[in-house]
């Protein structure tokens, strides 16, 4: 067993086809096969199905996929370290970021680590919905994940950097019989939201469910960059955090707080193991902007 089987592992497992895997980690299609099928015989186990074109892991090349990320990634740490001297001059890090998360604060986080550590290369994925930033944690294709931490994730350090504000964005010209909705009133009016799974729908249902009433639903959505011009097209009011909703009042929409305030918790989540030197210093980062106003939203 080597290093290279192990990213042809990981390559296969991300690319889901042999021929894509092996264009991305730059050998021929027949020296990727030849590499998977000689760590199969090593391990004893097959690692992929075919499954129609593509190919998914097995049961046992799921714990090999997650074994083979953790390797990679620390032996990419090691060498990071021993070549900069852990001065963070060069490296990568791997974050996986909430989608409603990206403008803010993930932008300015990015923008300062970058200007204080020009050498890092930042890699930031984005995943369907909330449940997806612990899964790619657990898994290690991501180091570092910025999300909403609305429950205890069992075997994973959680960081809590500010209470984010949820306020609801309607279409210009809506009239406001109240500074701030009920949820009586929020579930009267049509909806614009994202998929059951997703932050702030998970956050809306709670909300609704205290109370025993259910969203009125005009548009569901999973682009998120559609609800402002939705909701500014007349489709609808949507919750968004405060800050994504300063864009939609620039442009004449809406915008009122709830009562009660609804608030979402947001921070970042770590393996339970040693950082790498670029994740130590975003955690770092990250905990002194959110102490500073400009940092973070609090409600």
């Amino acid at each position: 067993m080597d290093l290279r089987q192990l990213e042809y592992v990981v390559a296969v497992a991300d690319q889901r086809t042999f021929t894509r895997a092996a264009r991305s980690v730059h050998v021929s299609q027949p020296s990727l096969s030849h590499g998977i099928r000689t760590l199969e015989g090593e391990l004893g186990v097959e690692l992929f199905a075919r499954v129609g074109r593509t190919v998914a892991p097995t049961s046992a090349g799921l714990q090999v996929i997650d074994a083979a990320r953790r390797v990679l990634r620390e032996m990419a740490d090691l060498s990071a370290v021993a070549a900069s001297a852990a001065l963070l001059d060069s490296g990568t890090l791997d974050l996986v970021v909430l989608p409603t998360l990206a403008v803010d604060p993930v932008a300015s986080l990015i923008g300062r680590f970058r200007v204080e550590h020009p050498g890092i290369v930042i890699h930031v994925h984005e995943p369907e919905e909330a449940a997806g930033v612990e899964q790619s944690v657990r898994s290690g294709r991501a180091e570092l994940g910025l999300t909403d931490l609305a429950s205890r994730s069992e075997g994973l350090t959680q960081i809590l950097l500010f209470r984010q504000e949820i306020v609801a964005v309607s279409p210009p010209g809506t009239v406001l019989a109240d500074e701030a909705l009920t949820p009586r009133q929020l579930a009267a009016m049509p909806l614009i939201v994202t998929p059951v799974g997703t932050s702030l729908r998970r956050l809306l249902d709670r909300s609704l469910a205290r109370d025993h009433l259910k969203p009125n639903i005009a548009v569901e959505i999973n682009y998120r960059e559609a609800i402002i011009p939705l909701v500014l097209a007349g489709a609808g009011t949507s919750l968004l955090p405060q800050r994504m909703a300063e864009d939609a009042i620039a442009r004449g929409a809406v915008v009122q707080r709830l009562r009660p305030a609804l608030t979402r918790r947001i921070g970042l989540l770590h393996r339970s193991t040693r950082l790498s030197p670029a994740a130590d210093a975003m955690v770092r980062l990250a905990q002194v902007m959110s102490a500073t106003p400009q940092g973070g939203n609090t409600a």
